[in-house]
């Protein structure tokens, strides 16, 4: 069933002064009809022609745009039937969440497939100085790692850990198993993770990377990992495309005896262990 173009266009515009090309701009316009169902699966999405006149761009912007929707697996292009939302929606994003944190990051590890871009030792810049408890310019491991799903990238993830650390395990074996798990190989008992959670704009590098423009908003998650008594032992930087993976969190809304508060569903044993820990020194 065709879905009037006219309607995608009374609601969005394109805007030729913003940084953002005209192209991905219409893109960003159909993609959020198709995800908020505005345009249903089989139904016709506006052809070249049609997306030339209602945003007044050129045909090789209008078709660049559709490129990038059928890339994503999106939508279907046939010739002579124009252009079609795809009724087998592509693999999912990946879902994490707060409850069982590491366990998570273990699974993660272990159900996406690894490039590894880089690897090696160098001087500890001031920020994972900081987080690791150790002098700027000390020697740390540095890894660059980009994690894929259904053989697309979803992450761009750079690791520092401490020297002694990192030489328990090799590049080989951080290419093929989840840091996690090399951590507890070398006698580390991982116990928790400090995590801040915020956004970033790709950059080139990190755009080429993950297939996306320069500029594309990306989910950024920090972590300190944290082995026995709390020493620092991982401080990892994770920069994520938000149609591919998605952050979750359970809430609970409690009423105490002056208000009504949102609380996470962590298990009481999850939280009696991160209470227990914010009290110590």
């Amino acid at each position: 069933m065709p879905i009037s173009a006219r309607g995608v266009a009374e609601t969005s515009a394109v805007n030729a002064r913003l940084p953002t090309p005209l192209y991905h701009q219409i893109y960003l316009i159909l993609r959020e009809r198709i995800a908020d169902g505005s345009i249903g699966s089989n139904a016709t999405v506006p052809g070249e022609h049609e997306l030339m006149r209602l945003y007044g761009v050129s045909r090789i912007t209008a078709k660049r745009a559709l490129d990038e929707l059928a890339g994503e697996g999106l939508v279907v292009r046939e010739r002579g039937r124009g252009t079609r939302v795809n009724s087998a929606p592509p693999t999912p994003p990946f879902r994490a969440s707060i409850e069982g944190l590491l366990e998570n990051l273990l699974v993660m590890g272990l159900k996406t497939k690894v490039e590894l871009l880089e690897f090696g030792y160098v001087q500890a810049p001031a920020e994972a100085a900081a987080a690791l408890g150790c002098a700027i310019g000390q020697t740390v491991q540095r890894a660059v790692r980009i994690r894929h799903i259904a053989g697309a990238p979803f992450s761009h993830l750079v690791t520092y850990v401490p020297e002694a650390i990192g030489r328990t395990y090799s590049r080989r074996d951080l290419a093929s198993k989840p840091l996690l798990s090399l951590l507890e190989r070398s006698g580390i008992r991982v116990s928790r993770a400090d995590q801040v959670i915020s956004a970033k704009l790709a950059d080139s590098q990190v755009a080429r990377h993950l297939n996306i423009e320069v500029g594309s908003a990306l989910l950024k998650i920090t972590r300190i990992v944290r082995g026995q008594r709390g020493r620092p032992v991982e401080y990892i930087t994770g920069l994520y495309r938000p149609d591919r993976y998605q952050y979750a969190m359970s809430l609970s809304r409690v009423q105490d005896r002056s208000q009504a508060l949102w609380h996470d569903d962590l298990p009481s044993s999850h939280r009696n262990e991160l209470t227990k820990h914010k009290r110590e020194p």
